[in-house]
């Protein structure tokens, strides 16, 4: 899976793609992930790429052109039946375990445009049919969180990532809570017991609790 990202701040992602579970799968190829900065894809001689939005109002919005430019550098000559194309808003197709099945499944390139400021130019959205997608009902300050969220998501459905198909959690009986060792926990002056169920060995209950019964 390559991932696209289309972001004025590449280096947001360094600490996150550079530990755990990410960064195996990039060191083993199981993904790629590559940045394109509209910065560097401006005629503008500073390298400026935020205007004044039309109709007024406060902030700056990122100008059509560069980004465009961007995004039709990460397209390339690429099959674009293997190419998904998302622009982040707060007000959009919610993503979920099932979209990110979809995209694993159907997808071999995922172009992320990530707004800031007031956002992107609504016409980059027109031109490249880029599909609309949030990762909560929530405003945030730019569109790498959510890429970096869509990335992870992505990231530990695709085969061999995770070492065990088990392991991830929607494809198997798993609860939200979960216990270790020790068995009895104490802590300022109480004790903190590991649910009965969970010590029998009958597995039969133990699924029934993790899902809720």
């Amino acid at each position: 899976m390559h991932f696209h990202v289309i972001t004025l701040f590449p280096s947001a992602f360094d600490s996150y793609l550079s530990e755990s579970i990410v960064k195996r799968a990039i060191e083993c190829k199981k993904i790629k992930v590559s940045f394109y900065n509209p910065r560097d894809f401006t005629k503008d001689k500073h390298a400026r790429v935020d205007r004044k939005p039309y109709g007024g109002g406060p902030g700056m919005v990122l100008e059509a052109e560069s980004v465009l430019r961007a995004t039709q550098k990460a397209i390339g000559r690429k099959d674009r039946k293997r190419v998904k194309i998302v622009f982040f808003e707060p007000d959009a197709t919610q993503f979920d375990t099932a979209y990110a099945d979809n995209v694993q499944t159907n997808y071999k390139h995922l172009i992320m445009i990530c707004g800031r400021y007031e956002g992107v130019d609504a016409r980059v959205k027109q031109i490249l049919r880029a599909e609309p997608v949030t990762i909560g009902p929530y405003t945030l300050t730019g569109g790498e969180l959510p890429a970096m969220v869509m990335i992870d998501c992505i990231t530990r459905r695709l085969p061999g990532v995770l070492g065990k198909d088990s392991s991830v959690e929607e494809r198997r009986v798993a609860s939200h809570d979960v216990y270790t060792r020790p068995e009895v926990f104490p802590w300022k002056g109480k004790k903190y017991r590991v649910p009965e169920v969970l010590l029998s060995g009958n597995h039969k209950e133990i699924d029934k609790w993790r899902q809720g019964y």
